[in-house]
């Protein structure tokens, strides 16, 4: 489910069951045209797209991180929306990106990306990524 989908009156009785939640990570710059900018947030949502199809029932999709390409001061602030979001009761916490951005130290349970420009979302590796976290099977990125 995307976070705007989700009555906030139903939240206390549906948050048992919503114990993942997504980031979507476009990992902008700032320096790009318009076009090269809608291009990205599209590639970053080709890789989300089969975690909200295969699950949807049991993330939240929170609002996009658009500008941030990695280094020290991003990952910081990724790690402090990681532990608000584990404070406020998710289990989980997934990052995707639609480029190939490192981002050393995040404290993520899952960071599923590109490992290059060129590569396509394999929904079906990225459905077992978000499985095996789920049984215990890995900390990894995808």
């Amino acid at each position: 489910m995307k976070f705007s989908e989700i009555d906030p009156r139903s939240w206390p009785e549906l948050q048992p069951y919503l114990d993942t939640c997504v980031l979507p990570l476009s990992g902008l710059s700032g320096e790009e045209s318009p076009s090269e900018a809608t291009d990205k947030v599209a590639r970053a949502g080709e890789w989300l797209s089969p975690v909200e199809e295969a699950f949807r029932g049991r993330t939240v999709t929170m609002p996009a991180c658009h500008y941030g390409t990695g280094g020290t001061e991003f990952v910081r602030n990724i790690n402090e929306l990681i532990s608000a979001w584990k404070k406020g009761g998710f289990r989980y916490v997934v990052l995707v990106g639609g480029q190939p951005m490192e981002l050393p130290g995040v404290e993520a349970d899952l960071y599923i990306r590109p490992a290059g420009s060129e590569d396509e979302p394999d929904a079906e590796a990225i459905v077992k990524s978000v499985t095996d976290l789920w049984q215990g099977r890995t900390k990894a990125t995808t």
